[in-house]
């Protein structure tokens, strides 16, 4: 990649998103749906692109340059022990704790260097619904059956919606493993762990810089929510250290990109994600400028950015036009929803986990919504079913993953999940209406 070809992509995308970012408080101006479409996606801007996707984008990159794609076999792949690679993937995607379109290019990352469709799969659902702070919040302010309910559900799915893509396609991904295992070992020139401190440290700046109030005032996620950007800032002084001695940085250039950080912190004290965006595009710039290895680096996540982000942007722009945002309306009014989804019925139920699936919920926002639809009439069960598709799915989520695995298994994906949601809920309503 020659940054002589990619200026005008880059241009291009950075020149929206700085109108969307610094339109926000003009945005609340505009009325009804288009209204509700640039609101939605000024607040997109605004609260995920910076904190979320860019360190995703990162991360993406690096597993596609640094990890070992005979490691990512060994534990992911198709041929891998069964309950190793369904264990490691929905594990690794419930610590992540982030949104359904954050987790989407860490997705492409592992399956691109060669993880099963299952248990690809199995982390992409994983990652936004099975967040251990959103199920707490659910039991807090739904109840407690609701919040078991969720949390047991979204355990089985990844397991169960992983299992059955790897079943449906067995014929290919046996064809994408044996393609696999003729490729060369690429014995990687460094120990595991070495890769393992670098994204390990890039995913504790993800989830320590996107840490949402759990809304209580006592305990562990109250206090990380109190102490975030120390913890911020904790895992980028190890994420500076593997840079220096896992890829060779100089240290100077790490030191340069620290000092600009604390600068910028000293001088906007009340706005963190001004020093945050400084450390990340001074990070781009270092790494962009290092070896062969750090430039590489630089030239995937900038691949996944390019194909991603304006993908992710039309969704949310559909999604905002058509459901509107929380407290707003689209196109389709939000007490036709209400009313639509009272009851147990099989069709509530379909209703609820189809909405959920197309609309964009940001972490933990899908508790007030919920709460306010329950006020006015949903029944319990499509209200699991909603939080069993809501957080996992959206419109923009299933753009992006159309563009890595195709429309007919993106499509059988978002079945599965709509059908096991729908099934689910009804259960959950039958057996709270027996309670």
């Amino acid at each position: 990649m020659t940054w002589r070809t990619e200026w005008k992509a880059a241009a291009a995308i950075s020149g929206v998103f700085g109108i969307l970012y610094y339109y926000a408080p003009q945005a609340e101006r505009l009325t009804g749906p288009i209204g509700e479409a640039v609101g939605l996606a000024t607040w997109y801007a605004r609260e995920h692109v910076l904190l979320c996707l860019i360190p995703a984008f990162f991360i993406a990159g690096a597993i596609a340059v640094l990890l070992n794609q005979a490691t990512v076999m060994k534990y992911l792949g198709a041929d891998a022990n069964k309950a190793v690679s369904y264990g490691v993937a929905s594990v690794s995607g419930s610590i992540l704790a982030v949104c359904s379109c954050t987790v989407l290019p860490l997705f492409a990352g592992i399956y691109r260097v060669g993880a099963g469709l299952g248990p690809a799969v199995a982390f992409l659902y994983a990652g936004p619904a099975i967040n251990v702070l959103a199920i707490i919040l659910t039991a807090r302010v739904l109840g407690v059956e609701l919040g078991v309910a969720r949390a047991v559900g979204a355990i089985l799915f990844s397991l169960v919606i992983g299992g059955l893509m790897h079943f449906l396609y067995r014929k290919e991904e046996a064809d994408r493993a044996k393609t696999a295992m003729v490729l060369p070992d690429g014995e990687s020139a460094r120990p595991l762990w070495q890769s393992g401190w670098l994204m390990g440290a890039m995913v504790a700046v993800l989830v320590a810089a996107n840490w949402a109030d759990p809304g209580v005032g006592t305990g562990l996620f109250n206090w990380v929510g109190r102490n975030k950007w120390m913890l911020t800032s904790g895992a980028a002084v190890l994420l500076g250290l593997g840079l220096v001695y896992v890829i060779r940085i100089r240290a100077m250039s790490i030191l340069g990109i620290g000092l600009m950080t604390v600068l910028a912190a000293f001088v906007f004290p009340a706005d963190p994600v001004i020093p945050f965006s400084v450390a990340v595009v001074s990070l781009g710039i270092v790494i962009g400028t290092g070896g062969r290895e750090s430039r590489e680096w630089l030239s995937q996540s900038w691949g996944f950015a390019k194909k991603m982000l304006p993908l992710l942007f039309y969704g949310v722009l559909i999604a905002g036009l058509l459901l509107g945002r929380p407290g707003g309306e689209g196109l389709i009014p939000a007490e036709w929803v209400a009313q639509a989804v009272g009851g147990n019925s099989i069709s509530a139920n379909l209703l609820a986990s189809t909405a959920g699936a197309f609309m964009y919920f940001a972490t933990l926002t899908e508790v007030p919504i919920l709460q306010g639809l329950i006020a006015n009439g949903m029944g319990q069960g499509p209200a699991l079913a909603l939080l069993l598709a809501g957080p996992a799915l959206s419109l923009p989520n299933m753009l992006v993953i159309r563009s890595v695995i195709g429309t007919k298994k993106t499509a059988v994906f978002v079945a599965l999940v709509i059908a096991m949601a729908t099934v689910s809920g009804t259960i959950f309503g039958i057996i709270v209406e027996r309670i």
